[in-house]
């Protein structure tokens, strides 16, 4: 199954990026050749760019607190077990606290290494990076992998309480969704949203041997999803003569 995500707010929409991102930096940091360090570099500045919006720490701070209260309500329900709802309140009470340390915006202590902002200066450029534009970065490149991956490990290590904030929050939202199947006659679905519970993200997990794309589109009130095929030439068109079905998870 194909699992797509969709969020309803830009703060959700700017969290998946993020975690997109970091996802794509843990498995290049493994890797051994400088193309993949080259690329994981250029993905910690790419972090660096999306975490830059100024209200991003402190929306993950209320997110946060917000499942912690929800949770603290929870206490002395004959239906959740304790211990694991100790578990979950510390692990959000601790991303909490080190989320709070962390000084200014994320990326912040990266921002004053004049070697690596070097590299971020000309990295957008087409062929910036060459090693007669950048023959410190060249050498770099020429270090041993064990070298480049601690260096790597280090730089990563700064945005780390950024990262485990984010996992944390998405993680439990999407916990709140309960996956169900719909049908799709004619490709296409719509659903009327209550407007008393604000949805937050959108799963889809559809299976890939139908070759089907869903475009979706949705507010606050409404969704609306068009399940579409590719022609020979990659755009999407819809398919009007399928009747297909799929999964389907609201998240608040």
């Amino acid at each position: 199954m194909i699992l797509y995500e969709y969020p309803f707010n830009e703060s959700i929409r700017t969290m998946l990026r993020l975690e997109h991102l970091f996802n794509r930096l843990t498995l290049l940091i493994w890797r051994d050749t400088p193309v993949d360090h080259h690329y994981a570099l250029a993905s910690i500045f790419e972090v660096m760019d999306v975490a830059s919006r100024a209200d991003l720490k402190s929306d993950l701070l209320k997110e946060l607190d917000r499942y912690k209260a929800q949770f603290m309500a929870w206490r002395g329900n004959p239906a959740v077990q304790e211990a694991v709802l100790d578990q979950v309140l510390d692990r959000i009470e601790k991303t909490h606290q080190t989320l709070q340390q962390l000084p200014g915006k994320a990326g912040q202590t990266l921002a004053a290494n004049d070697w690596l902002m070097s590299i971020r200066s000309r990295i957008s450029i087409p062929g910036g990076t060459c090693e007669f534009d950048l023959p410190s970065y060249f050498a770099w490149q020429h270090e041993a992998p064990a070298k480049r991956q601690a260096d790597l490990q280090q730089w990563v290590s700064t945005l780390t309480p950024l990262s485990d904030a984010l996992k944390l929050v998405l993680s439990l939202l999407r916990d709140t969704g309960h996956p169900h199947m719909v049908a799709a006659p004619g490709g296409f679905y719509q659903q009327n949203l209550k407007e008393n519970k604000p949805f937050q993200l959108l799963r889809l997990r559809i299976d890939p041997s139908l070759g089907l794309v869903p475009e979706i589109s949705g507010n606050r009130l409404m969704l609306a999803i068009r399940l579409m095929r590719q022609d020979i030439e990659g755009k999407l068109k819809l398919a009007p003569a399928v009747d297909a079905g799929f999964e389907l998870t609201l998240c608040a």
